[in-house]
């Protein structure tokens, strides 16, 4: 298994439920072909560079994980299709184990 790291944020006014739903659906992708969470930085809302979706602001989230590389593209697939996350990056980190 690898190390990687995913950044996303998420519209600042939607509801908690909506947030751990997200959260759920994220966890359950990673772990569900043996891959396991590290860490979750919930880093708040931030000020967007520029507008996206008429957003200005994003509730942004970082998780670090290690997982198999066939697992990233189901990852990724799985942020595409849910709407609440507006944008994603999922980083392979060489510096870690």
């Amino acid at each position: 298994m690898k190390a990687y790291e995913l950044l996303f944020f998420v519209d600042p006014s939607i509801s908690e439920e909506t947030r751990a739903g997200v959260m759920k659906r994220i966890d359950v992708a990673i772990t569900e072909n043996g891959g396991q969470v590290d860490n979750v930085e919930d880093w708040g809302k931030r000020k967007l560079a520029y507008e996206i979706d008429k957003l200005t602001e994003g509730d942004y989230t970082l998780i670090d994980f290690h997982a198999d590389p066939t697992q990233i593209a189901e990852l990724d697939r799985v942020l595409r299709i849910n709407d609440a996350v507006k944008r994603h990056m999922v980083v392979r980190r060489a510096d870690r184990q």
